[in-house]
């Protein structure tokens, strides 16, 4: 029967913590760009620095489908000068109003927050083989949800303020507690009642019940 070490290793715990965050980033990084390339409106992405952009994952705006852009007022809003910021950082720059008309897509929130769900659910299996403790579990995906939302504070200057994002934020640690506890609290039921068995136990078992008869059958 396998045995699991429940003895307390803070260096195992604080390596496992990044771990979890850069698979739970790697699998964004692979699902964000692919799918907003295949169904997001093609011009108003380029224009917000492509599919590619890091402030897709981390700008909470991206998934609630709030505009990041910053043009000027007055006349010369369509002007030349016109661009978008993302992170501190004009990603985009010329476009017109014949060009782009300035309103957000609404496919890209779906799409990235589908995206946050896919890996969500990736996020199951990592915790399953990496933390194994259901009693762990909730720790691992709490901090990573509220990690993710002081980096999105933090990389967009600006507190989330959409209902859907929160609801998205809610459902995909609801996804990694709910099934990566079930999980591992049945693996860990499974080891516990497997039953070790001795090879001569069969015939330990016949010689007690000859010493048990022995006295008997003299008398």
């Amino acid at each position: 029967m396998s045995q699991v070490n429940l003895n307390w290793d803070p260096v195992l715990l604080i390596s496992q913590a990044p771990l979890i965050h850069c698979l739970h980033y790697l699998t964004l990084s692979i699902c964000v760009p692919l799918l907003l390339n295949l169904f997001a409106e093609p011009t108003s992405l380029n224009y917000e620095g492509g599919a590619a952009n890091v402030g897709m994952v981390m700008d909470w705006r991206e998934m609630a489908g709030r505009p990041t852009v910053r043009g000027m007022q007055g006349e010369e809003r369509w002007s030349a000068y016109r661009g978008a910021w993302s992170g501190g950082r004009k990603v985009g720059f010329g476009l017109r109003e014949d060009q782009w008309d300035g309103r957000t897509d609404p496919m890209r929130g779906w799409v990235i927050a589908f995206c946050w769900l896919v890996a969500c659910s990736a996020d199951i299996y990592y915790l399953y083989t990496l933390i194994r403790r259901p009693r762990l579990i909730l720790d691992f995906a709490l901090t990573l949800v509220f990690n993710h939302l002081v980096l999105t504070t933090y990389y967009s200057a600006s507190i989330p303020t959409s209902l859907f994002f929160w609801l998205v934020m809610i459902a995909g640690a609801a996804i990694m507690i709910i099934v990566a506890e079930q999980l591992c609290v049945k693996r860990e039921m499974a080891e516990g009642l497997q039953v070790v068995t001795q090879p001569n136990a069969d015939e330990e078992a016949e010689e007690m019940e000859m010493g048990l008869l022995e006295p008997r059958n003299s008398g």
